[in-house]
């Protein structure tokens, strides 16, 4: 390392950091954030656009049309199956009362045959007429002959007409039973077609939110890209004035130890393996440790980069990061989980931190949950979940700050710390992760921004067409698709993966009573694939093969998808991770 002169001391409580500060400036001497020195900031969260209540009155209004038009459905049913039966039942009655007309008909032609025959014989001889008579008395009594034919006319074809006027009333009732069945479903219709109408009235009304929050996605994206950037500039910066000043910067071990400092090396009043060096020009500059440059570096370079929720090996990059996986990326050596990396870190003082120390985060009735890299006194780069990237953001304060350690002083002796960050707790990496929502479907909300607005820079490319997902749903797709291909000789075919908002409304228009409302379905978080390909079927062999092997990859059909459960989309699949 090349010895610059030292000039003076360091004056008694000075703070120095590296020039990674945000605010655009022509001075070179470390100096506040813009804004009002020790004022509270807070990030501006994507979904704070989106929060409006007339937003969520909509999607309740949707939510509400959609059950009116199940209902509906369900009722069509049933009036369709009453319909078709009382058609049956008509069609029927109609013919019975066919057949009857036709019996009347056969009877009458028989009585008017019978009739004349019987009128005939009244001429012919009297033998014969003494054949056709009951007896004596009638014989020799016309008049009662004649009767007695009516009457045995009347009884041969009153049954027939009897049985005539039943099937005539039979019909009657099967038509106005069908008539009634029909006015039902026409009033369903009607109701359905309103329903229809108030449902095609919501998604425009939602339609008209999509351009402002779109608009705000896109601001906050700028402005996190912006301070990204800057910091990316500064921290280069700062790399070069080292470089400039012939300033080899020494390895961790060697600052640990004050009274054995490189020549030219001041230690910082009061702390541990952190030095400066007073310039030729009178600046005075701090000289963070080799490994914590490097490490610095590495995570600087993740600028950008998308973020996911594991811990494993699916956090630490290049793809994508989690948190505690970015940390492990940049300092190597350290443990899964950030509740793990503060046990075995030295801890500090939070109010000595500097640049390239690890603060450890999270609500306190949580325990640990989150950590992230000291840039100043006011910020710090992480993979941040409601961000849902790797990003510049503000060192939180009150006791969501839970620690600080030094990576470059070594490993310390296990200590205990707030709880474990094992087993799925609710606040990761500063964002809420929920559990699945019921079995086999995707837990829904993981970052800041809302459904169906998060930026294509915070998901990954699938590797079918463009579709995308969330990073670890993606990672998990590519291995599921490669085992699907060994089996089958080609890799899954996709039909829909992340749905934008605006895609949500257009297709809730279309399909109000079958799509999602926007805003909540899991296509809009990125955590849902429709397959097609023979998959789009119970009976086919590739969706056998998923059901039994897609869990393997943290994929699954959702219960509410499967056969007997109502909506049945043997297409539809999940990420549960």
């Amino acid at each position: 390392m090349r010895v610059i002169r030292a000039r003076a001391s360091l004056c008694a409580g000075l703070a120095l950091a590296v020039a990674l500060l945000l605010a655009p400036s022509t001075s070179a001497q470390p100096g506040p954030e813009a804004g009002a020195p020790g004022a509270p900031r807070t990030d501006p969260r994507p979904g704070e656009a989106f929060a409006d209540p007339k937003v969520a009155q909509l999607q309740r209004t949707a939510a509400g049309v959609q059950q009116e038009l199940a209902d509906l459905a369900g009722k069509i049913h049933d009036a369709e199956r009453d319909l078709a039966d009382a058609t049956d039942a008509a069609s029927a009655a109609r013919t019975a009362r066919e057949r009857a007309d036709a019996t009347v008909a056969a009877q009458q032609a028989e009585v008017d045959a019978y009739t004349a025959a019987v009128y005939s014989s009244l001429a012919q001889p009297t033998e014969l007429r003494a054949l056709m008579s009951a007896g004596p008395d009638e014989f020799l009594d016309g008049a009662g002959f004649l009767d007695r034919l009516r009457a045995d006319q009347d009884t041969r074809l009153g049954g027939a007409v009897r049985r005539q006027t039943a099937a005539e009333e039979a019909e009657r009732a099967a038509d106005a039973t069908r008539a009634d069945a029909a006015s039902r479903r026409a009033d369903l219709d009607r109701r359905t077609e309103d329903a229809s109408n108030r449902a095609a009235s919501v998604s425009s009304e939602l339609a008209g939110v999509i351009a402002d929050t779109d608009a705000a996605v896109v601001d906050q994206q700028r402005d996190q890209k912006q301070r990204n950037d800057r910091t990316a500039a500064n921290w280069r910066a700062y790399l070069d004035k080292l470089a400039k000043a012939g300033i080899e910067p020494p390895l961790a071990a060697a600052l640990r130890d004050p009274a054995t400092l490189p020549a030219g090396l001041e230690p910082l009043p009061g702390q541990r393996g952190v030095v400066s060096i007073t310039l030729a020009s009178g600046e005075v500059l701090l000289v963070l440790p080799k490994e914590t440059i490097a490490a610095v570096t590495r995570a600087v370079d993740a600028l950008g980069k998308p973020y996911v929720p594991g811990s494993g090996s699916g956090g630490t990059g290049p793809a994508a990061y989690s948190c505690d996986g970015l940390v492990r990326a940049a300092f190597g050596g350290l443990p899964v989980g950030a509740a793990r990396q503060m046990a075995v870190l030295p801890a500090i003082p939070p109010a000595q931190a500097q640049p390239g120390d690890l603060v450890f985060l999270g609500p306190e009735r949580y325990g640990v949950q989150g950590v992230g890299i000291v840039l100043d006194g006011r910020t710090m780069l992480t993979a941040d979940a409601r961000l849902a990237g790797v990003v510049v953001t503000d060192l939180p304060a009150g006791d969501t700050v839970l620690g600080v350690a030094r990576p470059s002083l070594g490993a310390s002796p296990a200590r205990a710390v707030p709880k474990a960050d094992d087993g799925g707790l609710p606040w990761r990496c500063g964002g809420v992760e929920l559990p699945p929502r019921a079995p086999g479907e995707a837990p829904g909300a993981w970052g800041g921004y809302p459904n169906g607005f998060i930026p294509l820079t915070a998901l990954c490319r699938i590797g079918v067409g463009k579709h995308v997902l969330r990073c670890d749903a993606a990672a998990a797709f590519g291995a599921l698709t490669s085992a699907y291909a060994a089996t089958f000789g080609r890799g899954a075919c996709v039909t829909d993966s992340y749905r934008t908002f605006a895609e949500q409304v257009s297709l809730y228009g279309t399909k109000p009573a079958l799509a999602a409302v926007p805003g909540i379905s899991n296509h809009g978080w990125a955590m849902a694939l429709d397959l097609c390909g023979g998959a789009q079927s119970f009976a086919s062999a590739e969706y056998a093969w998923l059901a039994a092997n897609a869990p393997r990859f943290g994929w699954s059909n959702p219960l509410w998808a499967r056969p007997g459960h109502g909506r049945e989309e043997p297409w539809h699949w999940e990420f549960t991770g």
